[in-house]
């Protein structure tokens, strides 16, 4: 079994990545590759530095993106099986034998969890808060997924090496929605993804607006191109961020014109936002913070929206 992890400026993150990687128990034999795109925060150098219990090895990633950076290091891989994971994820104990038994039991070619946004303090709290929220994350069943079953895409994913391969790997022309697509290959030649719920796994979410608006961005634009490719593979659900741009771009031209019934869908979003807000009350007890979740929720929705009408081909 191979663990691949693409590193891109995340010289802080990847020490606490391999830390949860090391304290997984599996009886056959484990190993770890990191491949490393040019960074400018050290991270070749916390890679070169890397410990962890499990034999472990750096390979190049030149090209800079996480697809090709995934590829490099399944290309160099022994492992029978490819477990993916991401320097601002962090694995529960017992997430590599779980979903290796999984992968067994349902001879699926993917098998992969939820995904538990987790921040640890000041606005990584907050937006790991909105992004929790259906209102936020939205519906996606490696967002919401209470029911263990087929599906169109999971977080992260344990493949089965011989059908990642059969697949082609990661389309390294994606800088985003490279996992959503591969799936989509996978099913299109009558292989399973599955989604197991128990297969919890935290995640680092952005810390700062503009970080968050750029993610966001990117993945709308992303999301264009997968769907220009491959149409069968929209889901209703991907198309509500750029109806509500939409939707306020004409509500703005009412309003410039004097029509007061453009003031209906601004209105009504930011009343859903509130509403939506009020609902974390329990993750995020403060007014103010239950205020700039809502701003969160705008953040996400709007970029999303505009980098998928608006965005260009790299996603900027």
């Amino acid at each position: 079994m191979t663990v691949v992890i693409p590193a891109r400026n995340c010289a802080q993150e990847l020490p606490g990545c391999l830390d949860a990687i090391g304290a997984q128990v599996y009886s056959g034999p484990l190993e770890v590759a990191i491949a490393v795109a040019p960074s400018t925060d050290g991270t070749e150098q916390a890679a070169a530095e890397a410990i962890c219990s499990w034999p472990t090895r750096v390979v190049a990633n030149p090209a800079g993106t996480t697809s090709a950076g995934l590829n490099a290091a399944i290309q160099a891989a022994r492992g029978e099986v490819i477990v993916r994971v991401d320097a601002q994820s962090r694995l529960p104990d017992g997430y590599v034998e779980q979903a290796v038994a999984t992968l067994t039991r349902t001879g699926a070619a993917n098998v992969g969890g939820v995904q538990r946004p987790a921040g640890q303090s000041g606005l990584s709290r907050v937006i790991a808060a909105a992004m929790s929220s259906g209102f936020g994350g939205g519906p996606a069943h490696f967002r919401r997924g209470r029911q263990e079953g087929p599906v169109d895409t999971v977080y992260l994913g344990v493949f089965d090496a011989a059908a990642l391969a059969a697949a082609g790997g990661f389309d390294e022309s994606l800088e985003r929605n490279q996992d959503y697509e591969l799936n989509w290959r996978l099913r299109e030649q009558g292989r399973v993804v599955w989604l197991d719920p128990s297969l919890v796994v935290d995640y680092l979410p952005r810390s700062s607006w503009d970080g968050l608006a750029r993610q966001y961005f990117d993945y709308g634009a992303w999301k264009r191109v997968v769907i220009g490719r491959h149409p069968r593979s929209v889901q209703p659900r991907q198309l509500a961020a750029p109806a509500l741009v939409c939707g306020l771009v004409l509500s703005a031209i009412e309003l410039l014109r004097g029509r007061l019934r453009g003031g209906l869908i601004p209105a009504a979003y930011l009343g859903s936002c509130a509403v939506a807000a009020l609902r974390l009350r329990r993750s995020l007890p403060a007014f103010g913070d239950r205020l700039q979740a809502a701003a969160a929720f705008t953040v996400m929705h709007l970029s999303w929206g505009m980098g998928f009408l608006v965005g260009r081909r790299r996603g900027r």
